[in-house]
């Protein structure tokens, strides 16, 4: 079977902090990846896409007078809500989803360490570990319209969500980071580990899941 078609939709504004997306993208098949620089004025070909995949950023999401493009891929996301286009939001992109669908997200502590979570019974998490990497001041305070929360965290309620209709999913955490990135992690931002370490993360398998979805479902609308 052939990999899918997946568009990672870049968000990072910080060019010192562009390395989480480069990580995202890694962490991807290669052969059938592409990237797209959304605040650069990139725009995702939707119609060639088995899947789409929204990075993190150091923007906030009520950062719109900054950062105009936010509210043009909220639009987007709704757009792929009704294509049923799968999709994974990641930390800025976790938020930006439940945004674009009538949640709030506000300010909060920067927090960047490893954090305990505990999660629901998806298929997303199969064979996750209940410690992922946080790197976020902002947090989602009340889901999207249509969004279940499917993983809490002590410092925020809202840390995954699945929408009830759509293969739409979103993350709080980084499921991209892992101890390789350790040192770039120190470099741009205040990273520290204590209770938790790197070493307990296995939440790439987030990416392998939602891959795997993905392919699964291309699969079966080639066969029709």
């Amino acid at each position: 079977m052939a990999p899918p078609r997946l568009v990672v939709v870049h968000n990072e504004v910080d060019s010192d902090a562009t390395f989480h997306c480069e990580a995202l993208e890694g962490a991807l098949p290669a052969t059938s990846t592409i990237a797209v620089d959304y605040p650069a004025g990139e725009r995702p070909a939707l119609g060639s896409a088995d899947g789409v995949v929204l990075s993190g950023s150091t923007a906030g999401v009520y950062e719109v007078g900054e950062n105009p493009w936010i509210d043009e891929q909220q639009a987007l996301v709704r757009e792929l809500i009704e294509r049923r286009i799968p999709t994974l939001g990641v930390c800025f992109g976790h938020q930006l989803v439940n945004a674009a669908l009538g949640g709030t997200v506000e300010a909060d502590e920067l927090r960047c360490r490893p954090v305990a979570v505990e999660f629901a019974d998806d298929s997303l998490f199969r064979n996750v570990s209940s410690v992922v990497p946080a790197v976020h001041g902002d947090v989602v305070t009340h889901p999207g319209d249509d969004l279940e929360v499917i993983a809490s965290a002590e410092h925020a309620r809202v840390f995954a969500t699945r929408h009830r209709e759509a293969p739409l999913w979103t993350v709080q955490f980084h499921p991209e980071l892992t101890a390789a990135h350790r040192d770039r992690l120190e470099a741009a931002f205040p990273w520290r580990e204590g209770e938790h370490g790197l070493e307990e993360v296995t939440a790439s398998r987030v990416l392998e899941n939602f891959v795997n979805f993905v392919t699964e479902r291309a699969g079966r609308a080639n066969a029709e």
